[in-house]
């Protein structure tokens, strides 16, 4: 009986002692987790080694941590571990806060369950998750605020969580909320280095005259690295209309985007460009307000659309940002600095405007005092010649010499009604209430820039404000703004050059692309259009393909058709 007794007291012992050893073992994991998840300056990297680390202490077969979003009701981000990527593709998309998962949300309080189906707000799994029975489930804290919650189920050895697991898990919790609060400072100041460098940049383009679009594309660039966005798209208001026209595409399937027009209803640019104030939203692809060109978006999920002004009447434009389908939602310490940052592309946008109508007012100013020029003396010296010239012909004899005399004034007389048209072209202004028919083609050519991306080339010849009739220059018109929708619809081109050319008797308008063609099985509507304009003016339509590939429309019609009407 002794010996039973002290065997009985030895195995106590040595199970007293493995316990201590286990204790020991597990703090001293704990301890070194700590360390490890407190060293780690990623936000993206401490998460992960909290939620595998969870795992491993309370030896769970499955561990979740999920971040509260900033509604403070769903999950924004869903990390697992004991699940493959397989499985997590299998099951579908991530929890977003409901049922059990969001119990923890509603009562941040640590939460053990023998089973968790038995809980009243448990839904039960969707298809293809494996089975789960015992749970635990534990907030993180940072500093006063529930950032997100640790869940933990099935313990291995189908065992049951107990109060130590709790206690270690809400110790990891403490550490957790200490290493995610210092990887927020960490990414909080270096964003906002990254961001003073940018400023710095953009305003050194600024100052040293960089190009409108250059600058703009520096500005989209910098936010989209910054923000860790996938694509970023700039868009302006059309003329007389509530659209906006894509300027401006980053990232992503940029060529089709460029160039699109962007409903203010129904797009989350045109929601911010009426508001004038920066839009969010969680998934761009599936939010309410997108509506129109969600094609455009596929794949893309937390967006932000902010106006590039200081308010909706002043908006110039919008700049658009989006993260791929599962990324961080943007928060309000994103938005401070990228609202200081759309300021910067406000001010880019009104210095290109003010420099440009600097160049233009030096630019008229130059042609007035060239038509002055040519005005007071080419004309004058080039009339008093052809009165030489016709005087002295009535002394010459040889009538081959008096009808050569005679062509030459004649030419004289129609190189003075050249240098008048330019005269008048050079003189003409925007704001006239009739303006001529070159001022008309080169606002046409210069607002069609926005809508392609890049400025056409444009060329005038002949006396096309003196020969043209009003009629037939309106015609023209009409289609040179067909020419110039299609090639911004349809060619996706990188060059575009119109060419207009007033010849003795009819006017020739020539648009030409370098981009993908006119297919033989595409719709031809706006070419129709074209035909049959020119033929109702007695003209005609010609479309070829150059050399180098593109297109070439060439359309004519002839003076005397506006001359009968």
């Amino acid at each position: 009986m002794p010996q039973m007794r002290l065997d009985e007291l030895l195995d106590e012992l040595q199970a007293r002692i493995d316990a201590a050893r286990g204790t020991r073992d597990r703090v001293h994991s704990l301890l070194e987790v700590v360390v490890s998840v407190g060293r780690e300056l990623d936000l993206s990297q401490v998460l992960r080694r909290i939620v595998e680390a969870a795992a491993q202490l309370v030896d769970a077969q499955y561990a979740a941590l999920g971040v509260i979003g900033p509604d403070g009701r769903t999950l924004s981000q869903f990390l697992t571990a004991g699940l493959t990527e397989e499985e997590i593709a299998r099951i579908g998309p991530l929890p977003a806060g409901h049922g059990l998962l969001g119990e923890l949300i509603r009562n941040p309080e640590p939460l053990r369950l023998t089973d968790l189906g038995a809980h009243p707000a448990s839904y039960g799994f969707p298809a293809h998750h494996p089975p789960m029975r015992t749970f635990l489930g534990v907030p993180i804290r940072v500093r006063e605020e529930v950032f997100g919650n640790l869940y933990l189920t099935d313990k291995r050895g189908g065992q049951d969580f107990d109060a130590e697991d709790e206690a270690v898990i809400a110790t990891l919790s403490v550490a957790a909320g200490v290493a995610i609060d210092n990887a927020r400072l960490y990414e909080a100041s270096q964003r906002q280095q990254r961001w003073l460098q940018a400023n710095a940049e953009i305003t050194k383009g600024l100052l040293s005259g960089k190009p409108r679009l250059e600058v703009l594309e520096l500005i989209a660039r910098r936010a989209r690295e910054i923000t860790g966005a996938r694509v970023a798209d700039v868009s302006v208001p059309v003329t007389g209309t509530d659209d906006l026209v894509v300027e401006l595409a980053i990232g992503g399937d940029d060529d089709m985007r460029r160039g699109s027009v962007v409903p203010a209803e129904g797009t989350l640019s045109g929601a911010a460009c009426q508001a004038g104030t920066p839009v969010t939203t969680a998934a761009l692809v599936d939010d309410a307000r997108c509506v129109a060109g969600s094609r455009r978006f596929e794949g893309l999920g937390p967006a932000v659309a902010v106006p590039l002004g200081t308010a909706a009447k002043d908006t110039r434009g919008v700049l658009l940002l989006a993260r791929a389908a599962g990324d961080p939602v943007f928060t309000e310490g994103e938005l401070q600095p990228l609202l200081a940052f759309a300021g910067q592309a406000a001010l880019a946008l009104e210095l290109a405007e003010r420099r440009r109508d600097a160049e233009q007012l030096a630019l008229l100013e130059d042609r007035d005092r060239i038509a002055r020029d040519l005005h007071d003396l080419a004309i004058q010296r080039l009339f008093a010649t052809g009165m030489t010239l016709q005087s002295a012909a009535r002394l010459v004899e040889h009538a081959g010499a008096a009808e050569r005399v005679q062509r030459a004034v004649g030419d004289l007389d129609e190189t003075i009604k050249i240098i008048r048209s330019t005269i008048f072209g050079l003189r003409a202004r925007e704001d006239e209430t009739e303006p001529s028919l070159r001022a008309r083609v080169a606002r046409a050519v210069g607002e069609a820039a926005a809508a392609l991306g890049f400025p056409p080339r444009l060329s005038m010849e002949g006396l096309l404000d003196t020969d043209v009739p009003p009629a037939v220059a309106d015609h023209v018109m009409a289609a040179l703004g067909e020419t110039l929708s299609n090639a911004a619809r349809h060619a996706r081109a990188a060059r575009v050059e119109v060419s207009l050319q007033a010849t003795a008797n009819e006017v020739v308008l020539t648009v030409t692309d370098d981009g993908k063609g006119i297919p033989a099985d595409g719709r031809r509507s706006g070419l129709r259009n074209l035909a049959e304009r020119a033929s109702s003016m007695g003209g005609t339509l010609d479309i070829r393909t150059p050399d180098g590939g593109g297109s070439r429309l060439i359309w004519r019609a002839p003076f005397a058709a506006g001359n009968a009407e």
